[in-house]
């Protein structure tokens, strides 16, 4: 075991930000997920008003799962005002005893002695690329961390960072319906300075908004779906797998059924003029 699995399973929405799982519905969904190949669990302190790592946790503890065949990914960073933290202003904290008792919390909550990356939620203004370097290293020297990564970051803002420790990982916001980071040389970057990609909401916006650019998209839905034999989320999941940066998709639903869907999305190659039938749609107008 030593490969994250393509397709990563997204926990924010188990607990109180959506579904709301008992600790054995969690434990019922964690090992059907394993079980049908996703091994990779993305999380963050902040989910569920920093509630839903710890009753995850508690569900792994009851599961039959092995921590050697999962890999957990979390983050810290955003201090957030709500019932377990009645802070009087939403803020990022990157300071040296902050990310040490973050890491320490999702140890603690996750059941776990490590975690398999950790990922610095959203660039903060005030951060001092040295202190990170610094206590990112020891938590990785104590074997509390394996890899280190950040989370919506820009060219320059991971620069900055490089400079001082190596970045493995930028999860970033990344769909047929957000296509930025496809241009902005975000992607570039990390291809350059050979930095993995996760896509966070890979799906976009296409199930959640209506207006123009759902109709278009939609219009070239049908017979594609129909070429392919696949749904739409898978379509729209081929196509960002079929990008050259080999970004890793966090699948958000908690729905078994459709995790098995997800993962059969890997089964599909789009034709190249395809890919850009997409985009064209998307971006509603012909590229430059």
């Amino acid at each position: 075991m030593n490969a994250f699995s393509r397709i990563i399973s997204g926990t924010m929405t188990w607990g109180e930000w959506g579904s709301k799982f008992t600790i054995k519905e969690m434990e019922l969904l964690l090992e059907k997920t394993v079980e049908i190949g996703i091994n990779t669990f993305d999380h963050a302190d902040i989910y569920g008003g920093y509630t839903t790592e710890a009753a995850f946790g508690t569900a792994f503890k009851n599961s039959s799962v092995r921590r050697e065949s999962v890999f957990f990914i979390s983050k810290c960073g955003i201090q957030m005002p709500c019932n377990k933290r009645p802070l009087p202003v939403k803020h990022y904290n990157y300071s040296e005893e902050h990310i040490r008792l973050s890491v320490e919390n999702s140890l603690r909550h996750l059941n776990t002695e490590y975690l398999d990356v950790l990922l610095l939620h959203r660039p903060s203004p005030l951060m001092h690329a040295e202190t990170i370097a610094k206590v990112t290293q020891e938590l990785k020297k104590e074997g509390k961390i394996r890899q280190l990564g950040v989370s919506n970051f820009t060219p320059s803002q991971m620069q900055l960072l490089q400079q001082e420790v190596r970045l493995e990982w930028n999860q970033l916001e990344c769909s047929l319906t957000h296509e930025v980071g496809l241009f902005d040389g975000t992607l570039d970057h990390m291809k350059n300075h050979t930095i993995g990609a996760m896509a966070w909401s890979p799906l976009g916006s296409y199930f959640k908004e209506n207006g123009a650019k759902k109709e278009r998209i939609s219009k070239c839905m049908s017979s594609l779906c129909e070429k392919y034999d696949c749904t739409e989320d898978q379509l729209l999941l081929a196509w960002l797998l079929y990008h050259p940066s080999t970004i890793y998709p966090v699948v958000g639903t908690t729905s078994a059924k459709r995790l098995v869907l997800s993962k059969k999305a890997l089964d599909i190659t789009l034709e190249i003029t395809d890919w850009f039938i997409l985009l064209e749609a998307s971006m509603g107008e012909p590229l430059p």
